[in-house]
């Protein structure tokens, strides 16, 4: 059966820099072009944690090499990778769809996403990115106004929030597109973080979490599935005890009495079942489902993957 749905990308997608992207992708979008094949109607999302860490690294080291140049705000550097991420999906989907016999447009939509500007997250920014650094270094970047927290006796690393998405801001743009046959990437990194000031955006030093942002645009699109690819075929509780289990099909009850327990962990699965659990809570026949990448297709058929209905 023909689905409308939408695919987060893992990191596993995407290689940590430009080489192993362009080497990463171009498996990737096999697996997209599969689903697009058998006449699904997709978006793309995708996360950008080293992407948006490298491109913030290289302004704050112009910057720190030139005192004359600001310091680039990080909400341009998310629009950054949403774009050179976009334009490495695009191209290598546009590829292997064509040398299926498919043409069909695929497109890129540089997204902002709304976030509320009294988040509790702003308060307490907890959310690491870019390289790690000495105390001097750190204390350059202090005197200049980031955020900066020790890691783990490992180094200093600048930490910005991690607010909720509340709205899609291209969301019309994106169905615009859906509605005519065009497979669109949307939500890249979570997407840009931005508050609203009358007409005006205003962009936030802030990265979303793309598994919620995936959430948010599954249910503005009225996707039937919320596909999660990520480096696990399933997912298991009480990972790693002799007791250990695998997910297959579990109810959304289910799901939510896991999380309660604490089964989950808060940098890895857990914003992933939650965002699944949301998902397919929101009403109609909705379904979310974790799986890894390379068994995607066999997912949407029911035959493997974490399915929550």
């Amino acid at each position: 059966m023909k689905k409308r749905m939408v695919i987060a990308l893992g990191g596993n997608a995407l290689g940590n820099n430009l080489i192993e992207q362009k080497k990463a992708v171009k498996n990737t979008v096999k697996v997209i072009a599969d689903l697009v094949e058998d006449g699904h109607d997709v978006v793309i999302s995708h996360g950008n944690g080293p992407q948006v860490g490298m491109i913030h690294t290289a302004m704050s080291e112009y910057s720190k090499g030139n005192p004359n140049v600001p310091t680039v705000p990080l909400s341009v550097c998310v629009a950054m990778s949403q774009g050179y991420i976009g334009y490495d999906l695009q191209n290598a989907l546009r590829e292997e769809l064509l040398n299926r016999g498919i043409d069909k447009g695929v497109a890129t939509i540089i997204t902002q996403v709304r976030v509320d500007p009294n988040d509790k997250a702003f308060k307490d920014p907890s959310k690491p990115i870019g390289r790690f650094m000495t105390k001097k270094e750190a204390d350059f970047e202090i005197a200049k106004g980031e955020q900066i927290k020790e890691d783990a006796g490992r180094g200093y690393r600048k930490v910005v929030a991690s607010p909720r998405p509340v709205k899609i801001i291209e969301i019309n743009i994106i169905k615009a597109l859906l509605d005519n046959g065009v497979v669109v990437i949307a939500v890249g990194g979570g997407g840009i973080p931005v508050i609203s000031q009358g007409n005006h955006l205003k962009g936030m030093s802030a990265v979303i979490d793309k598994d919620f942002a995936s959430c948010i645009l599954a249910k503005a699109i009225d996707a039937d599935c919320l596909m999660i690819l990520t480096a696990v075929e399933k997912v298991a509780i009480n990972f790693g005890k002799p007791n250990e289990k695998w997910l297959s099909q579990i109810s959304i009850e289910e799901a939510k009495q896991f999380i309660e327990e604490g089964q989950f962990s808060p940098g890895s699965m857990l914003p992933k079942m939650e965002a699944a659990v949301e998902f397919a809570a929101s009403g109609g026949n909705r379904c979310s489902l974790i799986t890894l990448l390379e068994k995607a297709r066999e997912g949407v058929d029911g035959e493997t993957g974490t399915i929550i209905q």
